[in-house]
């Protein structure tokens, strides 16, 4: 045997005992996309409203207790802004919360970041950016969940039902949480008040997929703990628990 055989020899054992670094992504409960609607209805208070609501929610006790009770004890978490056609931007990237402190950071980040866009409203360009942001996570989850914010249809992009129904068919579950308007735009009433009302308008075309249901804040104040409302039955699982309003 020659001594360069010998060294590849030596070396293939070397490197074969070598322990792996290579790893598995992180088991969670769950992959939520937080998808928020900054369209150009959105104005500035309610836009601070829809931002603090969020920020709030993420570090509330119930919630956090929620997450707490899963199998890992942790979520893996992105937040992210829509509006019309192109025009969606990762606010928050991944990050795993499993306790008050990755919460209050994901809030505070959260908080801190710009505004997005004011433009039109496009659900399925909001579905399709988060299905793709669903792809790239670190993580890894058998229940992957897209929470859409919003106060009005669609009314840029395709339609919307396609899109929900490309993600259903990949095992992803599409929530919807509706902001009422007391009063219709002045300049297309049926956008946020369409005929039937917006939360049968969600249910029949944007949610979807195991367990799937829509909730309704009366307003942008009371947001915030429909929020809360929304992300303890998205992390524990209970969809068909009716909270009162």
């Amino acid at each position: 045997m020659t001594g360069a055989v010998r060294t590849l020899l030596l070396l293939t054992a070397l490197v074969a005992a070598l322990p792996s670094f290579a790893s598995a992504a992180e088991q969670v409960d769950l992959l939520l996309v937080l998808a928020a609607d900054v369209s150009r209805s959105i104005d500035a208070e309610k836009f601070q409203l829809q931002r603090e609501g969020y920020a709030t929610a993420i570090s509330d006790p119930r919630v956090l207790e929620a997450i707490g009770s899963g199998r890992n004890g942790r979520i893996g978490l992105t937040f992210v802004e829509w509006s019309g056609v192109g025009s969606q931007r990762v606010v928050i990237d991944w990050t795993m919360i499993a306790d008050a402190q990755s919460a209050k950071g994901f809030g505070d980040r959260m908080l801190e970041a710009p505004r997005s866009f004011a433009d039109r409203t496009s659900i399925s360009g909001a579905i399709e950016f988060a299905m793709g942001q669903l792809a790239r996570a670190p993580f890894e989850s058998a229940r992957r969940t897209i929470d859409i914010s919003g106060d009005g249809t669609n009314n840029a992009g395709r339609d919307v039902i396609p899109a929900r129904d490309e993600a259903s068919a990949q095992g992803v579950t599409i929530n919807g949480l509706v902001i009422l308007s007391q009063t219709p735009l002045a300049w297309n009433p049926d956008h946020t008040n369409p005929p039937g009302g917006l939360e049968n308008y969600y249910r029949d075309h944007v949610i979807a997929g195991p367990g799937a249901f829509v909730m309704a804040a009366q307003s942008f104040d009371s947001f915030g703990q429909a929020i809360v409302k929304k992300m303890i039955a998205e992390v524990a699982l209970m969809p068909t628990i009716r909270f009162p309003r």
